[in-house]
């Protein structure tokens, strides 16, 4: 790679395309192909096995060919001990030894001399020379990179030479070693003896060679060491396949982790990157729930999940800030009558000297200053609902003890002509979930209202009922009703429908917006409609609540 190229390599894998999750992701996965890699590594016993399996064919060859040799090739005269017959070995070793073109074999007589070498021949003329073994196979670039860097990082690991690999001699280094033929002869002829190890090493041309003495018996007596040499290529060839294989299907698996973790990087990172942009957009204000864009919305996974969530959470946080700026605006517009009455008496007052007028419009200074107290605290209190809803935790409240409180409190302090309050179950129970104290607030404010609609001596009814999974708390009057066109305007702000003996302005017109207000933001629902007798006529208004039930 040119040197040019590794910053922007670098300032790729720092950019926004490859993010940290997708850094993440790619790590993960490849975890797998690093223990694949590992086990490329660890292929010592792979190639022990092969070596072991080389030695025992070899040995085995060894012992037909001395088994052979100490039957056909062996001299015995009285009480002479038993002798080699040299002239009877040497055709006998090469005829054995002809089926198998890639074996050296070497019979040594007891004294440690070369007798028989099946590499030496006889050519015209007498001569004598020596055959060299097959040449070694010519391995290709590639090949021998993979071999070196393998080797390289063998080098690398812990416990390298602590590994249990066959024995190696270490004065072996050549094709021309042999064994110490005496010391050889000597443990064959132990009584425990056991087999000999063989013996394994490379050339300077990378040739693996192995070789095994196995000693020629006869009667019990060791006349001579049959060394067999063969060049253990099929080791190297079957390793290096495995290798390759190995190496094959980790770059297989190389490319296939890293398509995936694209593949997730653009499913899964690019999109969360897109909704961390389209959130910022909207912090800034520069865009509003459109902004989240429509491929993301019309997924049908977590990431589709995630950006409804977020299209959901914008849509509704700009309704609140409309209703906001909507509510600051209503707001102005109601302070600003009774302040603009005010001014106008102020004024009037000045001019006038009439006693009796100027207490005509205290009077209305002080009613409109009461209506300008009632407004604020009202205001007030509605703005506070919303934070302290989102705040107190819901429990499980008993509806009907508190409607009898209120009967009870309203049977102490009516007056004569006043209406009547009447619990219509007054045994039943129903829980809801809900925060006491805001649940009463709602209750006051439609028993005020009913009261205020409700003609002398009238009966107001109060009732709580389980239904399916939750419970409709009614408020029934006997008074004139709703207007059919106003039974949702009477929820709005500042809407006042007030009867027309009652003065104005004793109402801010924020009483059933409150109740609604925290009636929703208990997940529930209030509704008003008309009551109707037998004839069809209106004879009242029942305003119902229904909250999820405990």
């Amino acid at each position: 790679m040119p040197d040019s190229a590794v910053p922007a390599v670098a300032r790729f894998l720092r950019g926004r395309w490859v993010s940290p999750l997708m850094r993440r992701i790619l790590l993960v996965n490849a975890m797998p192909l690093v223990l694949l890699l590992a086990a490329l590594l660890y292929l010592d016993q792979y190639q022990n096995g092969l070596l072991e399996a080389e030695v025992g064919a070899l040995r085995q060859q060894a012992r037909i060919y001395a088994g052979a040799l100490g039957e056909a090739a062996v001299r015995e005269e009285g009480t002479e001990p038993p002798r080699l017959v040299i002239d009877q070995a040497r055709p006998m070793l090469r005829r054995l030894t002809e089926p198998s073109p890639n074996v050296q074999a070497k019979l040594y007589a007891p004294d440690g001399q070369v007798v028989v070498d099946t590499r030496i021949r006889q050519g015209a003329g007498g001569t004598v020379f020596t055959e060299p073994l097959p040449p070694a196979i010519e391995r290709g670039a590639l090949v021998g990179t993979i071999e070196s860097i393998y080797d390289q990082l063998l080098d690398w690991l812990p416990g390298r030479a602590q590994r249990t690999r066959l024995d190696i001699s270490p004065t072996a280094v050549g094709p021309d070693w042999q064994p110490d033929v005496k010391e050889e002869i000597r443990l064959s002829g132990a009584v425990n003896s056991h087999e000999t190890p063989p013996y394994i090493r490379r050339t300077a041309d990378n040739r693996l060679l192995v070789s095994v003495a196995e000693p020629v018996v006869r009667n019990r007596v060791t006349v001579g060491i049959v060394l067999l040499t063969r060049e253990a290529r099929q080791v190297d060839d079957s390793l290096m396949e495995v290798r390759l294989s190995i190496l094959g299907l980790f770059s297989l698996a190389l490319a296939l982790t890293v398509a995936l973790s694209w593949y997730l990087s653009l499913t899964i990172a690019r999109p969360i990157l897109r909704l961390a942009g389209t959130a910022e957009h909207m912090r800034e204000g520069r865009g509003r729930a459109g902004t989240v864009p429509a491929f993301l919305l019309a997924r049908r996974d977590e990431i589709g999940e995630l950006a409804h969530a977020l299209r959901d959470s914008a849509q509704a946080l700009w309704a609140r800030m409309d209703a906001t700026e909507r509510f600051a605006a209503e707001v102005a517009h109601e302070i600003k009558n009774p302040l603009s009455s005010i001014r106008s008496a102020i004024e009037t007052l000045r001019r006038i000297e009439d006693p009796e007028k100027q207490r005509r419009l205290l009077t209305i200074i002080a009613e409109d200053v009461a209506r300008l107290d009632r407004l604020i605290s009202d205001i007030s209190d509605a703005s506070r609902i919303d934070a302290e809803l989102s705040r107190a935790a819901t429990e499980a409240v008993d509806v009907t003890p508190i409607l009898a409180v209120l009967v009870e409190i309203d049977e102490a302090t009516r007056g004569a002509d006043s209406p009547r309050l009447v619990l219509a179950t007054p045994r039943a129970r129903a829980v809801v979930r809900a925060v006491e104290d805001r649940l009463v607030q709602v209750l006051r404010n439609l028993i005020g209202n009913a009261q205020s609609f409700s003609p002398p001596g009238g009966r107001i009814t109060l009732a709580a009922t389980p239904v399916g999974a939750e419970v409709e708390i009614s408020v029934e009057d006997e008074g004139p009703g709703i207007p059919e066109a106003k039974l949702e305007s009477i929820f709005d702000r500042f809407y006042s429908e007030r009867p027309q003996n009652e003065y104005f302005g004793q109402h801010s017109g924020l009483g059933l917006s409150i109740s609604r207000q925290i009636v929703a933001a208990l997940k529930g629902r209030i509704t008003a409609e008309n009551r109707r007798n037998a004839a069809g006529e209106v004879c009242g208004a029942r305003f119902t609540v229904r909250l999820p039930r405990a």
